[in-house]
């Protein structure tokens, strides 16, 4: 009897733990004001810059082309969409570029510059305010040649400058590069502020330095730099030369990982390795070292409830933005309100 007291006890204690770790939130799933005959597909990226604007970069087909008072029905994969801050609809960038294939991811810089993580083209582009292209890292798959794809890591070496399915960018106070080159290959790839390519570390792997799928990168104001390492089930932290640090565990499948800015940074991250929720698809909230300062959502399709979350936006760490693949959405979710 007493042993079965002490296994109760310590039950109700761990459950009140994790029911403290719940942070209460509001949701927006409806934030988004679309064009007539426009819709969202997947939701792989949502970024927002310094006045609040929102962009989206969505996987989906159709649309329209502005000539003038008129519009014109178009076709095509993936688009990016800017929207204010209220979420409405203000003008679509980049229509028949190039690298457009399969999004991926979308980033504002400092400068607000909009970049563009494309895993169709192994491109990731940038574009200024103004909606130009400036600058363009790694390129199309040739349409000849055995399987059409950049080389893959296999740890002998590959171009630097050459990408295979990336999944996301990030950038040190120095205005350096960091590319997640994640999927065909295993590897942080590093360049200057112009794009020169400057080294690349990691190798596909379970071992220290080793990733399973980099999927998501984010890095600090000391400029070190994160990596939720899917596939192991980590997020592994380094030096912006590429040295080993710590890494963060217990936090299910980090998918997509978010640092917000300020005087006490913290780190988001999104447990959403799998769309049917087996993983919970809540989101964690996280000190730096790893701690947990809080959860929030799960796995679903109501608002509040998360279908694989690809993206995190946490410029304001009270109120996040979050790309959905599953549910086709964006939702803006306001920490510590009452549902």
């Amino acid at each position: 009897m007493k042993k079965m007291a002490l296994v109760m006890a310590l039950v109700i204690v761990v459950a009140a733990a994790l029911a403290a770790q719940e942070i209460p939130f509001e949701a927006n799933a409806g934030l988004l004001k679309l064009p007539e005959h426009v819709y969202l597909g997947e939701a792989a990226g949502v970024a927002t810059d310094s006045k609040g604007n929102i962009f989206v970069y969505t996987r989906t087909a159709g649309g329209f082309a502005s000539l003038g008072a008129s519009r014109t029905f178009t076709h095509g994969g993936s688009r990016l969409f800017e929207f204010d801050k209220n979420g409405k609809f203000v003008r679509e960038i980049g229509q028949g570029v190039y690298g457009f294939l399969f999004a991926q991811a979308v980033k504002v810089d400092p400068k607000d510059n909009i970049w563009v993580v494309d895993r169709g083209s192994n491109m990731v582009i940038e574009f200024n305010p103004e909606g130009r292209v400036v600058m363009t890292l790694s390129r199309k798959p040739e349409a000849v040649g055995g399987r059409g794809g950049a080389a893959q890591n296999t740890g002998a070496g590959i171009p630097g400058d050459s990408f295979n399915k990336p999944t996301d960018v990030a950038w040190d106070s120095a205005g350096n590069i960091f590319v997640a080159d994640g999927y065909g290959n295993a590897r942080i790839a590093k360049m200057d502020k112009n794009g020169r390519f400057l080294k690349s570390w990691g190798v596909r792997g379970t071992e220290t330095g080793q990733f399973s799928t980099p999927h998501s990168l984010a890095v600090d104001a000391q400029g070190n730099v994160y990596v939720a390492d899917l596939g192991n089930k980590r997020i592994q932290v380094f030096d912006g030369e590429g040295n080993y640090k710590t890494q963060i565990t217990g936090v299910g499948t980090p998918w997509a990982i978010c640092i917000s800015p300020g005087a006490h940074p913290y780190l988001f991250s999104s447990n959403s390795n799998d769309p049917r929720g087996l993983d919970g698809g809540e989101i964690y909230k996280l000190e730096l070292d790893g701690k947990v300062a809080g959860r929030f959502g799960r796995a679903g399709k109501l608002p509040g409830e998360f279908g694989t979350v690809n993206q995190i936006d946490c410029r304001n760490p009270n109120e996040i933005l979050v790309g959905e693949l599953t549910n086709w959405r964006v939702q803006r979710l306001t920490l510590g309100a009452k549902r």
